[in-house]
């Protein structure tokens, strides 16, 4: 028999119509790539690199921009969101895997795929008109009287409670990603072999026991890749945070201040970049955030990759 036979039309009609889309996804990020290089490319020549990741100023009038204290805002907000998330959806997925009867288990997963289906905008609402008033009146307050007078924590909550601050955003896009970290980390749990939890049963674990030796470090690879894909999100999450962060371009020790993000400076300011320097430096901002959710992506799919081939053997 050849090695090579003609494939059916039918066949190669399909192979081509499929390689052509898995091409698109190709071409479409080099194009957002390279538009991005390109309409970046003044700002750039002007600024260079260093210069531009390092500066913390942001003066229009001066045209004089660097992209440090929107990275500080960006990595800070996130950060802080990721602290107050994954405890609470690993929580999440190990009661739903671990704990909750099974007549719950549905409805919570239900629960957890809308809070996850919820338009961003809506967040952005809910946190200026609900959330904000709470913290400024309630949350902030007691937090300064008592934390604040902590050695070492106390810069942390200098300032007057508004509610507009970094503490409240992150806790915005801290419900946000809460709902991706738990449902990957409830697949990967439930990836863990029944016989191993009930041989760790049979010599007398507990559940809590089964839970920290058994389920955790059997699946820690497929939740650390939920955690960098909530990371992900988190970097690049624009009108939630916008409502409830301010555009303050300062680096500021104090979670009660207002600051400013790569997002909401993008979503804030592009309307009135009015000259060529503006809009340049705003579209490298954007080229340094596509760069950065490309970093995080790679890792996140590292880890997915590690994780399906260890479950696979």
């Amino acid at each position: 028999m050849p090695i090579l036979q003609r494939k059916n039309p039918v066949d190669l009609s399909f192979s081509l119509i499929t390689a052509f889309a898995s091409f698109t996804v190709v071409l479409l990020i080099s194009g957002i790539f390279v538009v991005l290089v390109r309409e970046s490319s003044l700002s750039i020549g002007k600024f260079g690199v260093l210069k531009f990741l390092t500066s913390t100023e942001w003066n229009p009038v001066t045209e004089s921009f660097g992209a440090a204290t929107a990275i500080y805002g960006t990595f800070i907000t996130t950060g802080i969101a990721l602290i107050i998330a994954i405890p609470a959806a690993i929580g999440i997925a190990v009661f739903i895997t671990e704990i909750s009867p099974n007549f719950l288990k549905a409805p919570i997963g239900v629960a957890i795929e809308l809070l996850a289906a919820i338009p961003s905008i809506i967040y952005g609402m809910w946190g200026l008109f609900t959330l904000a008033p709470i913290m400024s009146r309630y949350i902030e307050p007691a937090l300064k009287s008592s934390i604040g007078k902590v050695p070492l924590l106390g810069t942390l909550f200098q300032g007057t409670p508004m509610g507009i601050d970094i503490l409240t955003a992150s806790v915005i896009l801290s419900i946000m990603i809460i709902p991706f970290t738990a449902s990957i980390a409830r697949d990967a749990f439930n990836l863990t072999p029944a016989v191993v939890k009930e041989s760790a049963y049979s010599v007398g674990a507990t559940k809590w026991e089964v839970v920290k030796d058994v389920v955790l470090p059997y699946s820690k690879l497929g939740v650390f890749g939920g955690i960098a894909l909530s990371l992900g999100r988190a970097l690049g999450e624009t009108m939630a945070v916008a409502f409830v962060l301010g555009n303050n371009h300062q680096i500021t020790s104090s979670l009660l201040n207002a600051a400013a993000t790569i997002t909401v400076t993008l979503a804030n300011e592009f309307t009135e970049a009015d000259t060529d320097m503006y809009l340049s430096s705003l579209f490298y901002l954007a080229l340094v955030l596509f760069v950065l959710s490309f970093i995080v992506l790679a890792i996140a799919k590292y880890f997915l990759l590690r994780a399906e081939r260890k479950y696979s053997r």
